[in-house]
């Protein structure tokens, strides 16, 4: 069976993509053997959506399905963003690209000539990148230079950074890389961050434990749960162990950053509230197409 993910001729962000997983079927349905995705004339991606894109082509490839990635505008189009990502760098040489891939990496040629964007970085457990935390928030520090607090945030997005890299090592249990960016929006007053993983989701490697460990959340829902994460610092090995994902919220509240967690079959945004993450502030979507890791988004304001 093919399955056609057709993207619609706009701004795709992490929401839109799961919108055109939904009307297209899930890409990884047991029936699916070949998965093609359309970037129409006018369609733009944004960095949580490439992000994700980049994770979900490497799994399908993964898991032996034909995928093909079709790019109405060839090179001056969303291809040539995608490329001076270093989109193309980490994509499985399986997946097919139309018109062809590009003949050169942009990111490679243009690296560090834009001080908005951090190029797509990858995560590997046995090559780890100790300077990538620094790369983004040095990132950040340029692109809020603005801000009064600016040396604070600077501080701040560092242990955020480090602590979800070192996330995706302690949760991801598989062979695909993970990946990380940023990307400034200027003319929307906004500075992005996605780190992605193809592992074993939080819940999946949490919820076994929850009886031993957490009695009294055994019954909640994803959603609730994913809240207590990042407000309680939760660890399959223990309550003393999750403290890194409450840090790193903790100090994204701080400096008013919203949240976005993606997760196999559902997707939650966390805005802050009262100084923390509340689960009447989450915003839960459930029953979404699989996909396999957990990809998370902050997005931090450039003027305080």
């Amino acid at each position: 069976m093919l399955c056609c993910l057709e993207l619609p001729p706009k701004w795709i962000d992490a929401a839109a993509l799961d919108d055109a997983m939904r009307t297209g079927g899930g890409p990884h349905g047991p029936a699916v053997y070949e998965v093609t995705i359309r970037f129409p004339h006018g369609c733009k991606v944004m960095l949580d959506a490439a992000i994700r894109l980049l994770s979900v082509a490497n799994q399908l490839d993964s898991s032996a399905r034909r995928v093909r990635l079709e790019f109405a505008e060839g090179d001056a189009g969303t291809m040539g963003y995608l490329n001076r990502m270093g989109f193309f760098d980490h994509l499985a040489p399986g997946v097919v690209v139309a018109p062809a891939r590009p003949a050169f990496s942009g990111a490679k040629m243009f690296r560090g000539g834009n001080s908005g964007l951090v190029e797509i970085a990858r995560i590997n457990k046995n090559e780890r990148d100790k300077n990538l935390p620094t790369r983004l928030s040095d990132a950040v520090a340029r692109a809020c230079s603005a801000r009064a607090d600016v040396k604070q945030l600077e501080g701040a997005a560092w242990t955020i950074f480090a602590e979800l890299i070192d996330n995706v090592f302690s949760h991801s249990q598989t062979p695909l890389d993970g990946y990380a960016a940023l990307q400034v929006y200027p003319r929307g007053d906004r500075l992005q961050v996605a780190v992605s993983d193809s592992g074993l989701g939080i819940m999946q490697t949490l919820r076994p434990s929850l009886a031993t460990k957490f009695p009294a959340l055994v019954g909640l829902s994803d959603v609730e749960l994913i809240v207590e994460v990042f407000r309680q610092g939760l660890s399959r090995h223990g309550a003393d162990r999750g403290c890194g994902l409450r840090g790193s919220a903790a100090k994204a509240i701080k400096f008013r950053s919203d949240l976005d967690v993606r997760l196999p079959n559902s997707r939650v945004r966390l805005t802050p509230a009262r100084g923390s993450y509340e689960p009447n502030m989450a915003y839960c979507f459930d029953r979404l197409p699989l996909i396999w890791g957990t990809h998370i988004g902050f997005t931090f304001r450039l003027a305080a």
